[in-house]
């Protein structure tokens, strides 16, 4: 049987909050098991506060778990006697990207930014040269290797925030609501950016949204309400459980939707979709058009 290369096992994660009067302990993620193949393309959907965040930081090793384990490639990532060589070397596995990538931005010319990763991990220059272009390359951003990255749009500040990561030659990104913060032309060149990277590259893809739409274009998608995971499957399957995920605080697909409407109205519309062109061919069909 194949290894996970992301593997959770009853995971949890406390915090103290005050809420005006005593701390209390407060579970963000509450005993979670999951695994993740290599080369997947996994969406996590909740709401705000409903943990999926905090499990990213988990697997990226910003947080550490109250109780559980967390291997990436077989290694213990909770182990306490692990040494900052390994550390740096599952750092480097596995890379992140945040909601707001003028916090990633770090140098004032785009190139240089990008190289900025690579020069932290010792990259002989000659290496670091290649790995920036074939970066900037892999996001489409190579005509803007001399720019200021504070000249750019919100979308391509981000894709050269994830141009950054890749230079470094992870072989997991986890994409932590990088599209929260963009306009619907931003988020589409980002999600192209990462779907390229995900099924030409093999890059195993973790991504954090509240987007309906995103989550459709992956492999598989996790829900996550209250730190506890509630519905994971292929995409199609998980939208179909519309109730449970509006109980949750979340929609479905604008089309999955569209298609429950006129199906709930007498139209003979068989099946499900995630995705406009099915959606569309499932309504012609009904139409006999």
């Amino acid at each position: 049987m194949e290894e996970a290369f992301i593997k959770i096992e009853n995971v949890s994660y406390m915090y103290e909050e005050n809420d005006g009067f005593a701390k209390i302990d407060r579970y963000a993620v509450k005993n979670v098991s999951l695994e993740i193949k290599e080369g997947e393309f996994v969406a996590v959907l909740g709401h705000n506060g409903s943990g999926k965040s905090t499990l990213a930081k988990l697997i990226n090793m910003i947080y550490t778990p109250t109780s559980g384990k967390i291997y990436i490639k077989g290694r213990d990532i909770t182990d306490e006697n692990m040494s900052d060589e390994d550390i740096m070397g599952l750092r480097k596995t596995v890379g992140m990207v945040f909601q707001n990538p003028d916090n990633q931005l770090v140098a004032t010319i785009v190139e240089d930014d990008v190289a900025f990763g690579p020069e932290n991990l010792g990259i002989p220059s000659e290496e670091i040269r290649k790995r920036v272009d074939d970066a900037l390359a892999d996001v489409g951003m190579t005509k803007y290797a001399n720019h200021e990255p504070h000249r750019l749009s919100g979308g391509q500040k981000q894709r050269i925030a994830i141009a950054g990561i890749i230079a470094m030659l992870p072989e997991c990104i986890i994409f932590d609501e990088s599209t929260a913060m963009l306009d619907p032309v931003g988020r589409k060149e980002v999600m192209e950016s990462i779907i390229k990277l995900n099924r030409e590259k093999n890059i195993t893809v973790l991504m954090i949204t509240h987007y309906m739409e995103e989550a459709a274009l992956a492999d598989r998608v996790v829900v996550i309400d209250d730190g506890r995971i509630i519905s994971d499957g292929k995409p199609i399957e998980v939208f179909k459980k519309e109730k449970e995920l509006r109980d949750c605080g979340l929609s479905v697909p604008q089309c999955t939707e569209l298609v429950h409407c006129l199906s709930e109205n007498g139209f003979d519309i068989k099946g499900e979709c995630v995705d406009v062109v099915s959606c569309a061919n499932m309504i012609f069909e009904a139409l006999n058009l």
